[in-house]
């Protein structure tokens, strides 16, 4: 077997020999498998393997490759590690009320065996829907609420119409007042009624559907919406030298950038040892969490909570991306491995695409006094990844800059989930977006991890303000001034945004000086303005998602803490997130809590408060959210100086009209000959 990088995920051969190793291992066993990913090697190891790669100079021994194994071994969910090179079990940990994350497939079998009931096919009888439709059931995970025993998977599984043949009608336009509890077992558990109106609040009336509620403006699938604007020319991408980046395996060199790809089915696109110039940055970078709270209070609706990541995962609901839709120009796409419940390698192909942009004005200066200017343009370059999770899609996006910035984007669209109203009927909670469909209120909190290696892993982390000077006094006496007000931190803590004082989070070393600033080198984090999660703090919303009540975090690195909502997010009671680490680690006099010139990882909590718009139906246009990493004081100069000079012999702008005017000429001179 070809010897593999030590962050290289999983290859479908090693996965193949990690599920034969399990079926050794449990020959008359019941075996059902969920996972077979990447068990990351321990930083401390990984530190000197990189550190030498980086040098140039052969690494003394290369860690394990070490598998992690989530299956299911006689109905028993168990974890497991697995020596990839020995082929054994090396730990094997039953995971006693715990739950896997669900894919595409479980879900089918849940759809299934909920429609064969009796008591749920009664009720869609009882509906009397129109001649003509078919039924739809859409299974979400179940949010905790306090109402069930969550020792048990249960899945609730919510209703819509589709009245189309077309297989890609807007069902989400037609939701149904039906709602089905569905356990592990596959069995319908409870089948009732959902509330119509704002003020029914446990609603068990068993009504037939309004047929007043049929409209025809809810549709985006192109086969079934004829008119398109033909005003839009087409627009190429084109390098006619071929792309500026190189790639090596999972390996990527751009301008003066290096880093590595990573993959794994719950957070999707992972980025580690990240250099500029080959200065270290950060060790990895990922998003650790996603959660989106519903806010109507209506029993079940409650229910709806999900950790996109933690449930679900966004490797394994990564889309194949394609050619000229969702990433434009001379395209690199990373595929990735995925295991089926049998043990068989799936593959996951085109997750990841990695390409570059234009992205404006770099840097400019005009010379007033002579009218020269000199201008550079930004070149990006981009690795982007998008997941679908049932409703909704989201856009996963890391731009690398010239300048040595670091940008996060996300980005949300698809189709908001929906709830059958009255007709006529409006709620506080939601937005009405077609008759009988409400749209309700929600959020969605995601949580960047950030694990710095700023010139070296002893980093620290400064909270800075900008406050004005003290007025009237001697040393401001025209009331304009103001400084900076620094703290270094020496406790774990989460922390707040404040505009007023421009609160700024900048990451430093304090062991690498600026000789010019004679300040230590640092990256600030430009944070992505939110509101912060809105249920009750004593909510199963609040207690599951700790990380959603700050905006920043810092903790001390742990090789076990990636998931800032804890690890076993389904169901999960509560107390096992980032808020949990601190406070145990406090409470232990033992445990070591000091972060300053210390391996830490900072944590940023940003999102969307979405309540909808009538503009977001029937497909949402893109809402942005953008987190930046900018150095300060990191270099001696601009360190996007070097970049070439935009001109027109290189960029071959073209004015409008010349295109049409050689076209004619082209033409006249055919004629001629």
């Amino acid at each position: 077997m070809l010897r593999r990088h030590p962050l290289d995920p999983l290859s479908a051969e090693e996965i193949a020999i990690v599920a034969n190793v399990v079926r050794s291992w449990k020959p008359r066993n019941e075996l059902l498998y969920r996972v077979i990913t990447l068990f990351e090697p321990p930083k401390k190891e990984l530190i000197a393997y990189l550190d030498a790669e980086n040098l140039g100079i052969e690494p003394r021994g290369s860690p394990k490759r070490i598998a992690k194994v989530h299956a299911y071994i006689d109905k028993n969910f168990h974890e497991l590690l697995v020596d990839i090179d020995s082929a054994n079990v090396i730990r094997d940990e039953v995971l006693h009320e715990r739950h896997s994350h669900v894919d595409s497939a479980y879900m089918k079998q849940v759809e299934l065996a909920c429609l064969q009931n009796s008591e749920v096919q009664a009720e869609i009888e009882a509906l009397r829907l129109p001649q003509g439709a078919t039924v739809i059931v859409e299974p979400w995970t179940y949010a905790t609420d306090g109402m069930n025993n969550m020792s048990e998977r249960i899945t609730m599984c919510w209703f819509y119409m589709r009245l189309s043949k077309h297989t890609d009608a807007n069902y989400y336009a037609y939701p149904l007042d039906i709602v089905a509890e569905v356990s592990d077992s596959l069995e319908t558990t409870k089948v009732f009624r959902l509330p119509l109106t704002g003020n029914d609040l446990d609603n068990h009336r068993r009504e037939s559907y309004d047929h007043g509620k049929i409209h025809s403006s809810s549709e985006y699938h192109p086969d079934l919406v004829g008119h398109r604007r033909t005003t839009t020319k087409p627009l190429h991408v084109t390098q006619p030298e071929g792309p500026s980046f190189e790639i090596n395996g999972y390996h990527i060199t751009w301008e003066k950038w290096t880093m590595r790809v990573g993959f794994n089915y719950r957070e999707g696109l992972t980025l580690h040892d990240i250099r500029y110039d080959n200065r270290s940055l950060f060790y990895r970078l990922s998003l650790s969490e996603m959660f989106v709270p519903y806010g109507d209070p209506r029993v079940p609706y409650p229910r709806k909570g999900a950790f996109d990541l933690g449930n679900d995962g966004a490797g394994v609901n990564a889309n194949n991306l394609k050619l000229g839709c969702d990433c434009l120009g001379h395209i690199k796409y990373f595929d990735a491995w995925h295991v089926t419940n049998s043990g068989d390698p799936l593959k996951l192909p085109n997750v990841v695409c990695c390409h570059e942009i234009d992205d404006g004005i770099l840097w400019k200066h005009t010379n007033f006094r002579t009218g020269n200017a000199v201008v550079t343009r930004s070149r990006l370059l981009v690795l982007q990844t998008i997941i679908t999770v049932s409703n909704y899609e989201y856009v996963f996006i890391f731009y690398f800059g010239q300048d040595a910035s670091i940008n996060y984007e996300v980005r949300a669209t698809g189709i908001l989930s929906t709830a059958p109203i009255k007709t006529g009927d409006r709620v506080s909670f939601g937005t009405v977006v077609a008759p009988g469909v409400m749209a309700p209120y929600h959020q969605h909190l995601f949580c960047l991890r950030i694990d710095p290696a700023l010139d070296g892993y002893q980093n620290s982390l400064m909270v800075e303000e900008s406050v004005p000077m003290a007025f009237p006094d001697s040393s401001n006496p025209f009331g304009v001034g103001y400084i900076t007000d620094s703290k270094v931190l020496s406790e774990e803590i989460g922390l707040d945004l404040d505009h007023r004082k421009n609160r700024t989070f900048k990451i430093i070393n304090e062991n690498s000086i600026n000789p010019t600033t004679s300040t230590p080198v640092g990256f600030k984090l430009l944070p992505c303005y939110s509101q912060m999660l809105l249920a009750h703090p004593t909510s199963f919303h609040a207690k599951r998602s700790e990380f959603g009540t700050h905006a920043v975090w810092v903790t001390r690195h742990s090789d076990e803490e990636l998931f800032a909502a804890g690890t076993h997010t389904m169901q999960s009671l509560g107390g096992e997130g980032i808020a949990s680490w601190i406070k145990s680690r406090q409470e232990d006099n033992i445990a070591e809590t000091n972060i300053r010139n210390e391996d830490i990882v900072v944590w940023h909590t940003f999102g969307s408060t979405h309540n909808p718009r009538i503009e977001d139906w029937p497909v949402m246009p893109c809402e942005k959210m953008v987190v930046s990493l900018k150095p300060v004081n990191f270099f001696d100069k601009n360190p996007g100086l070097d970049v070439p000079i935009s001109t027109q012999e290189r960029n071959k702008s073209v004015l409008v009209g010349e295109k049409d005017l050689e076209r004619i000429d082209r033409e006249a001179e055919k004629s001629r000959l």
